[in-house]
């Protein structure tokens, strides 16, 4: 049974899975999509998700806690400054992974893997996700609108009267001109 057992080995010792996650992980924020297989695909979804967060955080605590998992200073850099800028509105599901056809030497199942903000086939999705703030239910800005309807009707009488004096002062203005 594997109750409880998140993390998949990878039928590798910890230093090893550890540094080909890293590996895999720099990879993916160099080039935007891998291709590896699925079992690896997902481990590297539980892997670089975090730090992909972490960056949205542009701190000096937050990119020393990264460069600890990675281990390459560019990629860093390049994570902080160009990837967490694009995901910057996204609460989380910064990959895709996209299964595809399986390996001809083992069988093995294969995948890609790639940042979801730096497809431009999806582009369009995206724009129509960024209108949309929260999936919450009533905000604080309906209830603030409420209350201005509400007073929105005595507005519109004062706009009434305001319109009833004008023909009158247009008439004024008239006169002086003549005079």
């Amino acid at each position: 049974m594997r109750h409880g057992k998140k993390v998949n080995h990878l039928g590798r010792t910890d230093s090893h899975r550890r540094a080909m996650l890293a590996n895999m992980a720099s990879s993916l924020i160099k080039h935007k999509r891998i291709s590896t297989t699925l079992a690896k695909a997902k481990a590297l979804r539980m892997y670089v998700e975090p730090l992909i967060t972490k960056s949205k955080n542009d701190t000096t605590h937050s990119r020393r806690i990264v460069f600890s998992y990675l281990q390459d200073k560019e990629v860093v850099a390049e994570l902080f400054r160009d990837v967490a800028a694009k995901v910057a509105n996204r609460p989380g599901g910064y990959t895709r992974i996209i299964k595809l056809n399986s390996r001809l030497g083992d069988n093995a199942e294969m995948a890609l893997i790639e940042l979801v903000d730096y497809n431009e086939v999806y582009g369009k999705d995206t724009e129509a996700a960024e209108k949309k703030t929260t999936r919450r239910g009533r905000t604080k800005a309906k209830k603030a609108d409420a209350p201005a309807a509400e007073k929105a009707p005595e507005a519109a009488t004062e706009e009434v009267v305001a319109e009833e004096k004008a023909p009158e002062a247009a008439a004024e203005d008239t006169t002086e001109k003549e005079a």
